[in-house]
């Protein structure tokens, strides 16, 4: 009865591991420099500066600009995403509140 309860979540677990790897982009052209910004005037109490990024859009690499955003919870902090080096060349890592 527990193998049967079991063999569902250890592949739903493998499946979860095994698109997160998929989900990964890739780039051989080493990413343009971060663009300096000006933030101007935030909208409200409490937001904070999100920067802009270079994300792949398949061909080359476009500018998103940075914006002004809430917290989804108080002290939460923006990781702004960056591009690092692997073996098989440049990957983006997201940004994400901690």
């Amino acid at each position: 009865m527990f193998a049967k309860k079991l063999i569902p979540l250890i592949f739903t677990g493998a499946i979860a591991i095994g698109t997160s790897y998929a989900a990964d982009i890739v780039v051989k052209e080493r990413p343009p420099k971060v663009i300096v910004e000006s933030r101007g005037r935030a909208p409200g109490k409490g937001y904070v500066w999100v920067p802009g990024y270079h994300r792949w859009d398949g061909g080359r690499y476009v500018w998103v600009p940075g914006a002004y955003a809430a917290p989804p919870r108080p002290h939460a902090r923006w990781v702004p995403g960056h591009w690092a080096r692997r073996p098989s060349g440049w990957y983006s890592i997201d940004g994400h509140w901690r």
